[in-house]
């Protein structure tokens, strides 16, 4: 008589837990996270390493990316992002926007696509200076009254868009994840973010930060997203706990940057707002200067937050990006230093250098290290950031859809293309192509 097969997914949480801090690789972890709920759940989603995005060619359906752990570098077939420049990495997923300032959502390791809302003449309006308007579903920059050759030759470029419209958009859960996601949108030059919800709004919502400066990022952290201006100023312009229909924007007066510091980046990490940035200190003798990396915390549950110097983050890795400013922290796995930061770019490169390199800094001792160059074929060339994948599927249905043919309902249906296949090349490289 045949032996019943043993329930694997009644393991204890403990066991399963002490052999996920042992998994080799993100692939290993991908692998585990896969077989059952349990095993997803003993396996959080920050433990999987995160891969560096290299620039890609619009005119192009392949997308590069590299592993620092494993010193690898491998390419996408996403026939998704042939036509359009990236405005964002959030949650694992890329945000795409085309021409006509139409604006998708990619999940580069499983093909699912959400569409947004495109941009419209209030983005518009709000986003730059110059004044832009569409024609016959294309963007123009005006200037008086301009028509036939003069109107094409003020047509917006596909490179230009994120200079007009959507800087870079960030999302607050993944959206397939079966939860409320919110795209919030830094605008090209503004005071002001645009914010929908996916499968919900059909149009964008602007909402004033009530800063001074033109918004430069935004983070999502504690259930709240933070607009930070170019000084380094403040401001809390949405939160999924409010009730208000419309949300308002509060200033945090107290958590004005320390004096001195440049190069400043923000990401959340076990709960808590962290700032990282370069300490300069210049010689004016020989007109040289030497930094030292630094980060601070806050808890913005706190009455009046305010930073605190961070000398050691203990079991995490920091990966922090300079294109976009999607940053995160994760307990460190294989391969992986503790207690480090991954910069996606040298803080203060060598501009005759063309060769992309990372920088590499210990918390503890200050110092930064940049490595040696990983791709010659990137020359003059600057990564995206940093992205973790989310090879995992979430409920389907649990999303809209954008349906520019309706202005007043978006449909809830994800978008689903064959999941790209890996293939192993000569000199341990992993191409993947669509199946």
């Amino acid at each position: 008589m045949a032996q019943p097969l043993p329930d694997w997914s009644s393991m204890q949480k403990e066991l399963l837990e002490s052999i996920g801090k042992r998994l080799a690789s993100g692939h290993d972890v991908a692998s585990f996270r896969s077989a059952c709920s349990p095993w997803r759940a003993a396996v959080p989603f920050a433990t999987f390493g995160p891969l560096l995005l290299l620039p890609f060619d619009p005119d192009s359906d392949t997308v590069s990316f590299y592993c620092v752990s494993e010193k690898t570098a491998f390419s996408l077939t996403l026939p998704d992002v042939r036509g359009k420049v990236p405005c964002g990495s959030s949650c694992g997923w890329l945000v795409l926007m085309d021409e006509a300032a139409s604006v998708t959502l990619l999940n580069p390791f499983t093909g699912a696509r959400v569409g947004l809302p495109p941009a419209d003449d209030h983005v518009a309006a709000a986003s730059s200076w110059e004044r832009a308007s569409k024609v016959h579903g294309w963007w123009f920059l005006r200037s008086g009254n301009i028509s036939g050759n003069a109107l094409a030759a003020n047509a917006i470029k596909l490179e230009e868009m994120r200079g007009v419209f959507f800087h870079e958009i960030v999302l607050s859960a993944p959206p397939d994840a079966g939860r409320e996601c919110v795209a919030m949108a830094v605008l090209a030059s503004s005071t002001e973010v645009a914010f929908c919800r996916t499968g919900v709004d059909s149009a964008w919502t602007l909402l004033d930060t009530k800063l001074e400066c033109s918004v430069a990022s935004i983070v999502h952290c504690q259930d709240k997203f933070l607009a930070i201006d170019v000084t380094g100023e403040i401001s809390i312009v949405f939160s999924s706990n409010a009730t208000d229909a419309t949300p308002t924007a509060t200033p945090l007066p107290s958590l004005s940057p320390p004096s001195g510091l440049c190069h400043r980046s923000y990401l959340e990490s076990d709960g808590e707002l962290h700032m990282v940035g370069a300490m300069v200190s210049t010689f004016h003798d020989t007109q040289e200067f030497t930094y030292r990396t630094m980060i601070y915390k806050c808890n913005l549950l706190d009455r009046a937050p305010e930073w605190t110097r961070v000398k050691d983050v203990g079991d995490l890795t920091l990966f922090v990006s300079k294109n976009f400013s999607e940053s995160f922290s994760g307990t460190s796995v294989s391969k992986y230093k503790k207690n480090i930061i991954y910069f996606s770019e040298p803080l203060y490169g060598d501009p005759f250098d063309l060769a992309h390199r990372l920088e590499v800094a210990d918390i503890a001792a200050g110092t930064s290290k940049v490595k040696k160059p990983f791709s010659e074929k990137m020359l003059g060339s600057e990564a995206l950031g940093w992205i973790r994948p989310n090879l995992w599927k979430g409920v389907s249905g649990a999303i809209g859809k954008y349906d520019e043919k309706s202005q007043t309902e978006a449909s809830p249906k994800v978008t689903d293309a064959p999941e790209p296949a890996a293939e192993v090349q000569d000199a341990g490289a992993v191409q993947f192509k669509s199946t």
